[in-house]
């Protein structure tokens, strides 16, 4: 990735890119589809996250997509991190080919391929595919956001709308979708302040799909993550009508720290009133 890159693509280059970027998660996640669970290779990173084969397949297409879409915008991914040189700011990719990799490796369906386009350090753009999992949520902010259906057999459905929902009104429990595999006290804190409140466990950026469908009203992750776990769902429910903030309020913002990627928390909210 090259830091001196100075293209910024607005909203309307972004709008062109949309159905492109799509039907690459959608090459990506038949990939990974394509991968035997049962037989194939796992690795350890240095963090102590695991790697497979499914992953780096589908960076490798994501990589060779994105070089054809939109050459010379620079892009970042999980498993290329170590050829990153922060901070960038003008346009940049920010992916990850396989969220939800420990979802993955246990044979469940919540895993989700990720694409999002981040201009001057806020996400533009983004695209989930969730191939197991069957859907495929896309937005680009200030100009809404669509679920499609994803099958093997018929390929994407008609784009549907969706919208974030209104926070609930007194008595009425607050749905709180929350991560399967990763747990921590502030988060836990957070929630338990709206009593009633309802957990929906969920594993990868799926959370991310169905708050801005309007199935959850809160996902808030107050432990660390990293960036490309978070952009592309911020543009998807920020397109929808909903509001992603830190732990104080203060918006999100991607590619903009000299080193690392972290993202020490976040809160995502249905409806921004209620933030």
């Amino acid at each position: 990735m090259n830091e001196t890159a100075t293209r910024i693509i607005g909203r309307d280059e972004a709008a062109a890119l949309m159905d492109p970027l799509t039907a690459l998660v959608v090459k990506a996640g038949a990939a990974i589809l394509a991968v035997n669970r049962r037989t194939m290779n796992v690795h350890g990173k240095d963090d102590g996250s695991p790697v497979t084969e499914a992953d780096l397949a589908a960076d490798r297409i994501i990589a060779e997509g994105l070089a054809q879409i939109a050459p010379g915008v620079p892009s970042l991914s999980e498993e290329c991190v170590q050829a990153a040189k922060p901070p960038f700011r003008a346009s940049f990719f920010l992916v990850d080919p396989l969220d939800g990799t420990k979802e993955f490796v246990a044979g469940r369906t919540e895993y989700t391929v990720n694409i999002a386009l981040v201009t001057e350090g806020a996400p533009l753009l983004g695209i989930i595919g969730a191939p197991a999992f069957g859907w495929l949520w896309r937005g680009l902010v200030g100009g809404g956001a669509e679920r499609l259906k994803l099958s093997e057999a018929a390929g994407l459905g008609a784009p549907e709308p969706i919208r974030t929902r209104r926070a609930p009104r007194a008595g009425e429990p607050w749905i709180a979708a929350v991560s399967r595999s990763h747990g921590d006290a502030r988060t836990e804190a957070f929630i338990n302040a709206r009593p009633g409140a309802v957990r929906t466990k969920l594993g990868s950026s799926v959370k991310f799909g169905r708050l801005a469908e309007g199935a959850a009203d809160i996902y808030p992750r107050l432990g660390p993550t990293s960036e490309w776990d978070v952009a592309a769902g911020c543009a998807i429910v920020t397109a929808a009508g909903g509001k992603i903030t830190d732990a104080d309020g203060r918006p999100l913002r991607f590619g903009e720290r000299s080193e690392g990627f972290i993202v020490p928390g976040f809160i995502a909210w249905g409806d921004p009133s209620a933030s």
